[in-house]
């Protein structure tokens, strides 16, 4: 053995057996108006029927039809990876005569699940965490009409800060590919202009190798990803068998990049861009909501130590916001007090069992 080798090489290989050990957990939102083939899209990028106990409402159904919430999870193996995938979907958005604030249950939603991933982190046991918050909202578009519909620039904008958006436009096989780029064109100078924030691709680090980097270039080129779901098999030929949609004038196949971008979307979504979706979610999207929890809690301090001074009172809205050093002054004293509690909570243990065990003893 080189005697200059320490073993901090290893390290990589623990974390790796760790994290395979734990498992994974992602959280998929799907959202967009009914029938532009979301569930089968879902189906198809996880190869697994999520959907197989739905009852499709009729035409009289659908009318009194109020939009909802539905979670789906399923457990998923690949190889010895275990994974945790929890899909939320949103049956009867946008099919309503009024629409008006129809988002507001979704992004209702997404706030519940930071509130309670705030209330989980800033309790005593934080050791079995359930993570439930959105990592990433996949937003189908129509491939019909020009661009965006106000309820989409509507809704976009509702949870662009809440949320990682990878915008899709469904059912691309009724488009010709010069449709599809012209309406990517469009889409894109739309959620410019409307200020719409989306989820953006990291760069790439400078060590990785050129095929990776035209990959990464290609997948932020296709945005909005124009793709088509199957989950059908199809025999063309002896040899050949693939999933596509079967038509008179010819087949489509979805695993196909010259037909349309779902394999790009599926490597963004699993192979390559999984995990930064995850971090996103938690360095930015939550950390904003969590600091803005703590500076509303600090605000009403401030506020009741005012009014027992006998002080003039200013409202909420009146109070500046902190300063960034002190919010993280604030959390960083937060954190240690949780931990000096946890810590005087395991000496009162040791010392309940100690007393135990005198008491047995002398018995």
């Amino acid at each position: 053995m080189d005697k200059d080798y320490v073993g901090f090489a290893t390290l990589p290989t623990q974390v790796h057996r760790k994290s395979v050990k734990k498992g994974f957990d992602f959280t998929l939102m799907v959202a967009g108006e009914s029938g532009l083939g979301k569930s089968t899209l879902i189906n198809s990028l996880f190869l697994t029927d999520l959907y197989k106990d739905r009852v499709l409402p009729d035409a009289q159904e659908r009318i009194s039809q109020t939009m909802e919430i539905v979670k789906h999870a399923i457990d998923i193996e690949e190889k010895g990876v275990k994974v945790k995938l929890t899909v939320i979907d949103t049956p009867g958005f946008g099919d309503a005569v009024d629409n008006t604030e129809c988002w507001k249950p979704i992004a209702h939603y997404i706030d519940c699940q930071f509130e309670q991933y705030f209330r989980d982190e800033s309790g005593l046991d934080r050791k079995n965490i359930q993570d439930g918050r959105v990592h990433c909202c996949l937003y189908v578009l129509s491939p019909f009409g020009h661009g965006l519909r106000p309820l989409d620039i509507a809704f976009l904008q509702a949870i662009h800060d809440k949320v990682n958006i990878v915008p899709v436009i469904g059912k691309a096989d009724s488009l010709t590919p010069t449709e599809v780029q012209h309406k990517k064109e469009k889409i894109r100078s739309e959620l410019e202009e409307n200020g719409i924030r989306i989820y953006e691709f990291p760069e790439c680090d400078s060590d990785e190798d050129e095929e990776f980097k035209a990959q990464d270039a290609e997948m932020k080129h296709s945005i909005p990803f124009a793709v088509i779901g199957s989950s059908q098999v199809v025999r063309e030929l002896t040899d050949k068998v693939f999933r596509g949609r079967q038509y008179p004038w010819g087949t489509v196949e979805v695993e196909n990049s010259a037909h349309c971008d779902f394999l790009k979307l599926r490597n963004m979504l699993i192979q390559t861009h999984m995990q930064d979706l995850k971090d996103v979610t938690h360095e930015v999207h939550y950390e904003n909501y969590r600091a803005q929890c703590i500076q509303s809690l600090t605000r009403t301090g401030v506020r009741d130590r005012s009014s027992r001074a006998k002080l003039s009172r200013q409202s909420a809205t009146e109070m500046p916001l902190l300063p960034l050093v002190e919010t993280e002054k604030l959390i960083r004293e937060k954190d240690e007090e949780l931990r000096r509690m946890q810590e005087m909570l395991q000496k009162m243990q040791a010392q309940m069992l100690q007393s135990q065990g005198e008491q047995s003893d002398s018995l």
